[in-house]
């Protein structure tokens, strides 16, 4: 069967209650119309698995969607909080949100142990911070060899990575370029893979930082232009930063966040 499908056909066959879900894109490429394909199939009690879950997943949150967060960093980017999120860990609303945080070092290398199937990766980090004391899946380790205690943090696999990119071939690999963040490690770590393209080529005229990913890594792909909006899409659109700015009023309070999602065709 062919791996071009719809978003819609792409969510309902590949993402189901209960599963944990990466999306990853760093500022640049993140899958914004993958996420609200999610909220108005109206999957819940997903682990939200990402790096930076600022708009993306404040929305997901606010939407129910989500019973647990595990990520390296939260805010909107120069603005300041994620109001839903808040709104989730402090009341409860719209439940009560679990949630696991790392550093970005430690949730990157989570990733890679993942992706080369190893139960956990080592690295120098967390010592002197509380992090060991309230982070599940990460831990102290003396090293065999020069006996230094190092950190160990579990090997993390997701059930679905969904990531956007510019462009995929009809043989289905996929190609992104510019800031590419944790795509890669996401994606090989996954048991199953969405990407949303910008266009489908005949053949990709790659750049000197131009990532491949195979296609027999990728479960589905959709043609889904405009993707990453609100987010840039390096050689396609620009970031709205106007949008990052109005998000603060929208999300401030629960009434004018549902009417958001009234609005945006999310919820009826």
């Amino acid at each position: 069967m062919s791996k071009f499908k719809s978003i819609a056909e792409a969510i309902k066959e590949h993402v189901h209650d209960g599963n944990t879900i990466a999306m990853e894109g760093f500022t640049h490429l993140i899958p914004f119309a993958a996420a609200h394909e999610i909220i108005r199939q109206g999957l819940r009690n997903l682990t939200l698995v990402r790096m930076t879950p600022d708009l993306i997943y404040d929305q997901m949150i606010g939407a129910g969607c989500a019973s647990k967060l595990i990520f390296s960093w939260g805010g909107n980017p120069g603005v300041g909080s994620l109001n839903r999120f808040r709104d989730a860990v402090q009341n409860g609303w719209p439940n009560k949100l679990e949630i696991e945080e790392h550093t970005h070092a430690g949730l990157s290398n989570r990733y890679l142990a993942g992706a080369t199937g190893l139960p956990f990766a080592v690295m120098r980090g967390y010592q002197g911070t509380d992090l060991l004391a309230q982070t599940s899946n990460v831990d102290s380790v003396i090293c065999p060899f020069t006996g230094e205690r190092i950190t160990a943090v579990a090997a993390l696999n997701p059930d679905v990575t969904i990531i956007h990119a510019q462009q995929a071939d009809r043989k289905g690999n996929i190609c992104l370029w510019g800031i590419t963040g944790v795509q890669k490690e996401a994606a090989l770590a996954a048991n199953r893979v969405i990407v949303t393209v910008e266009e489908i080529v005949d053949t990709f005229n790659t750049r000197s930082n131009s990532l491949v990913i195979p296609s027999f890594v990728v479960s589905a792909i959709a043609h889904v232009p405009n993707g990453a909006i609100p987010s840039y899409a390096l050689d396609y659109y620009p970031r709205d930063n106007e949008a990052y700015i109005a998000w603060n009023a929208i999300s401030k309070e629960r009434e004018s966040f549902e009417a958001w999602l009234v609005s945006e065709g999310l919820r009826s």
